[in-house]
């Protein structure tokens, strides 16, 4: 609290000093810039990645997809930033990007010593282990003797270490700088296993192995991975934008409106669903933003459940099931507040 009280009494100093040119909000910058400019992973797939076209695609690139639609009614003005984990906050810091939208874990320390926020979750994801499936394994505490690569400057470095003292696992973690250099070292036989995110494990085995029948994702989860889009500290106004942006895709999948279906809902006689698309209350104008943002939303972008089936589900080469990620209807944990 501290921390956040002084970068809030220097902001109000320096805005104040004669021959200060203060930056204003990040909601005028990015219509002066006319883009978004969004902090991205160097490649997850799912989450982040550069597709065979040359364009970034993911669950996490759609999320500022879908900033750029409610904020510039254009969801292809968006800039993107390939960052390391190591530099993903100082980016964010020094104003270099927007938004971190990059498979990073919501923690306590990052969201309250860093001078950023986090806005929300777009996926609950934990921590697991990949090893050959010709070591036969069966469980992550048979691990006695192994090195596992893991990346360092990540919660998955922790988690690790977490893990294997508290099982009393005899493993030797490898650390690597970045991602790519970690899964690299696993697949060429530097390691006997890798652990990170489950997602990003099973990834890893769909897009990087040349046999991906050939690796098993050991069944022990053993960390909580909330993932999500942050935001510098003390910009209110773009703090709820990006927050809401999140809420009102998974808001449109359980009412049953998204990309698909848009027209014919834009005649709903259901009042909840007239008030989503801006053809009753105006919800946007709390937020500065146009009567219609959550149409060009759902109509560029799509609802949560259609960027997660495309991105990571069935509609993906991930075929990742819903689980946690799924509505608070079907037994999951996305769940948004009322959007009215």
């Amino acid at each position: 609290m501290k921390h956040r009280n002084m970068i809030k009494v220097i902001f109000s100093l320096l805005c104040c000093l004669p021959g200060i040119v203060w930056a204003g909000s990040t909601l005028d910058g990015v219509r002066q810039r006319g883009e978004v400019r969004c902090g991205v992973s160097s490649g997850v797939a799912g989450f982040s990645a550069l597709g065979e076209d040359g364009q970034w695609h993911g669950l996490d690139v759609d999320v500022c997809r879908a900033v750029a639609a409610a904020v510039l009614g254009d969801a292809n003005k968006v800039r993107y930033t390939p960052l390391s984990s190591q530099q993903r906050f100082a980016a964010l810091q020094a104003r270099q990007i927007d938004i971190l939208s990059r498979n990073t874990t919501w923690t306590l320390s990052r969201d309250a010593g860093l001078g950023i926020v986090f806005t929300g979750i777009t996926y609950f994801d934990g921590q697991g282990v990949l090893v050959p499936k010709s070591f036969h394994l069966k469980s992550a505490r048979q691990l006695n003797g192994a090195e596992i690569c893991v990346q360092s400057g990540t919660t998955n470095e922790k988690n690790l270490a977490t893990f294997l003292k508290a099982n009393r696992i005899k493993a030797k973690a490898i650390v690597y700088d970045n991602f790519e250099a970690a899964y690299k070292a696993f697949f060429s036989g530097r390691c006997q296993a890798f652990s990170t995110d489950v997602s990003a494990l099973i990834g890893l085995k769909t897009k990087q192995a040349l046999h991906p029948d050939d690796y098993d994702v050991l069944p022990e989860v053993f960390s909580k991975e909330p993932l999500g889009p942050a935001v510098l500290d003390g910009d209110t106004a773009w703090f709820l934008i990006v927050r809401w942006v999140a809420f009102a895709m998974i808001e449109a999948e359980e009412l049953g409106v998204g990309q698909a279906n848009l027209q014919t809902m834009l005649n709903s006689d259901n009042p909840a669903v007239a008030r989503l698309l801006g053809q009753s209350e105006d919800l946007g104008k709390p937020l500065g933003l146009p009567k219609n943002w959550v149409q060009q939303i759902l109509k560029q972008v799509g609802n949560y459940g259609e960027v997660f089936d495309r991105n990571l589900g069935a509609h993906s080469p991930l075929g990742l099931k819903r689980g946690l990620n799924d509505l608070w209807t079907r037994g999951g944990l996305m769940y948004a507040p009322p959007l009215r």
